[in-house]
């Protein structure tokens, strides 16, 4: 086999044929790839739910995406109301997203039907590790930092140093920034599912 020859044109088609193949090689596996993780989000959300919900035997209706414009940034809220089996209703988890530390700061809350927050899990997050990642413990420990229980609907939620009266929080040590988004990631949620 005769060698080819060491010109521009010759490095540009083997630069394009690697390309291509490579190309095609990640396609595939995006597709492979695609359906495992799509259901494994769907089984985090749905785990997720009856967690913010504290309550395993429920059920979820349709989700209904409510989009709304926040500091002139358009924002996509995902509302899941929740009900018993006897089709009681028992309130409802919003996905909410703001922007933390690290990125966006997704979060699952959990409301009653009088807007008291049941629970909350962190969905997504790209805060720094051990730092503003303890977010998804701090604000359910019993004491200053709880948000469990509290309601948005007697005041925005916000950490204590920013000297507000009522519904105020201890932010988490060293982690100021992710305590403010959090708490609006919460308030987010609390005014969509109120309007």
């Amino acid at each position: 086999m005769k060698k080819l020859e060491s010109s521009f044109k010759n490095m540009v088609i083997v630069l394009v044929g690697v390309a291509v193949v490579i190309g095609a090689l990640l396609a595939f596996v995006n597709h492979l790839t695609e359906g495992p993780i799509a259901q494994k989000a769907q089984n985090t959300l749905a785990v997720g739910i009856k967690k913010v919900m504290n309550n395993s035997e429920l059920k979820v209706a349709e989700p209904i995406e409510e989009k709304t414009v926040v500091n002139g940034k358009e924002l996509i809220f995902t509302i899941h109301n929740c009900t018993d089996k006897n089709g009681k209703l028992l309130g409802a988890a919003v996905e909410s997203t703001t922007n933390g530390f690290g990125g966006n700061l997704k979060v699952l809350v959990g409301f009653n039907p009088e807007g008291q927050i049941l629970g909350y899990t962190i969905l997504e997050h790209a805060e720094t590790p051990g730092l503003g990642a303890k977010a998804d413990s701090w604000f359910q420990a019993e004491g200053k930092g709880s948000v469990i229980g509290k309601n948005p609907k007697d005041g925005d939620l916000h950490v204590s140093k920013d000297d507000k009266n009522g519904n105020a929080v201890d932010a988490i040590t060293a982690s100021t920034i992710t305590s403010r988004a959090f708490l609006k990631a919460i308030n987010q949620a609390y005014e969509v599912l109120k309007n």
